[in-house]
């Protein structure tokens, strides 16, 4: 099961995020709809989205198209930069660099702890 936790940091335009586990494509939807609502209480193109993916797991193919439709909203909303934290994952780390490669987000950056 996947979960998500969303915290704005107003002091230094941080957009955080946090998922962990195996989303499933209800689990996608869910945290779709928070993203949105906590996104109204913004400008996304004054704030960074830091999300923390050091505790999810490997997306299945069912799940990639949500995946990629987070992608394509990071980059339509317009944040400054797009920044995933992942612990060592190679697997990961290539399935989330595809997909930011596929929606056109140039401002991804991919970090490992």
């Amino acid at each position: 099961m996947g979960s998500f936790n969303i915290d704005i940091d107003r002091t230094n335009n941080i957009f955080k995020a946090k998922v962990e586990g195996t989303f499933s494509p209800e689990d996608g939807m869910e945290s779709v709809k928070a993203y949105q609502a906590s996104l109204a209480s913004i400008t996304p193109s004054e704030y960074e989205i830091h999300i923390d993916c050091t505790e999810l797991n490997v997306s299945s193919p069912s799940t990639l198209p949500i995946l990629e439709g987070c992608f394509q909203m990071y980059k339509q909303d317009g944040f400054k930069n797009v920044v995933l934290t992942l612990a060592k994952n190679p697997i990961l780390k290539m399935q989330l660099g595809r997909v930011a490669r596929t929606v056109g987000l140039e401002n991804c950056e991919i970090n490992e702890v």
